[in-house]
């Protein structure tokens, strides 16, 4: 019993160290390399089997039905007119999934993870029946702000919300904080997304090789927690505590300054 007690005191000391992903000196940089490619995986659900892994490229996925019958099921690897007027539709309704080519690659399943997240279907990235009906009805997550500029960060439905005068402009897939235990230097710490709101106050233009993984073009806004792009954004909290975005998502919101130092980040 004296045993058990102490393991859980332990674990409830352990539950305040929540370093984050980059838990290092704030001024710190590392160097900058080469991009890699983003890579999503994916989870069980609207598709028959277990999800296909992502392509390598870029694109999306889902047609709109027709009068001959039901869609066609679209998942990574899929091209033609069909996944065209999916990223479209993706597009239009602010999932961001890039420049529309026609190729379902891992920037449209991107998409698609976010797009299932907001309609609380299962997350498996592939544009079957019930994905294709909540294109057509146009499900759109709303903003808990109402004026000014934020991002928010909604840890349960795992989504990156940039949000303009209470109007969501962009929906990102984000993987948040596992909210599991791990160990780093002797030390237990939970990997948590502290909900609260903060403000962006430093950030690197290019890769940061921190203690905890890499980082590419991480926007810090709660000390060593971050929004940052990685090679690999489940449909799932898997982080350290970061905001993990598509590395080809990261480079987009530098492109456009999205999300400038003082940016306010509202995380719930």
């Amino acid at each position: 019993m004296r045993r058990a007690l102490l393991v859980t005191v332990a674990l409830t000391a352990a539950s305040a160290l929540a370093a984050g992903c980059d838990p290092s000196d704030p001024a710190a940089t590392g160097p900058a390399v080469s991009p890699v490619p983003s890579r999503a995986s994916a989870a069980p659900t609207d598709s028959a089997g277990p999800a296909s892994p992502a392509a390598p490229t870029s694109s999306a996925a889902a047609p709109p039905a027709s009068p001959a019958g039901p869609p066609k099921k679209l998942r990574p690897g899929a091209e033609g007119a069909a996944v065209l007027a999916l990223q479209n539709r993706l597009t239009a309704l602010g999932y961001w999934n890039g420049k529309p080519d026609g190729k379902f690659g891992s920037t449209t399943q991107q998409a698609v993870f976010a797009l299932q997240k907001a309609a609380k279907l299962g997350r498996d990235g592939v544009v079957g029946p019930r994905t294709h009906q909540a294109l057509e009805r146009g499900v759109r997550p709303a903003a808990k702000s109402t004026s000014g500029k934020f991002v928010e960060i909604d840890l349960k439905r795992q989504l990156l919300l940039l949000v303009q005068e209470g109007r969501v402009e962009q929906i990102f897939n984000t993987s948040t904080g596992s909210n599991e235990y791990y160990e780093q230097d002797g030390e237990t710490y939970l990997a948590d997304t502290p909900r609260g709101r903060f403000r962006v106050s430093r950030q690197i233009d290019g890769w940061r090789n921190a203690p905890l993984g890499l980082l590419w073009r991480p926007k810090y806004f709660n000390g060593g927690i971050a929004v940052h792009g990685a090679p690999s954004v489940p449909a799932h909290p898997a982080s350290h505590g970061c905001a993990r975005v598509s590395i080809a998502a990261m480079n987009w919101l530098w492109s456009h300054d999205e999300i400038p130092v003082k940016t306010r980040v509202w995380v719930y």
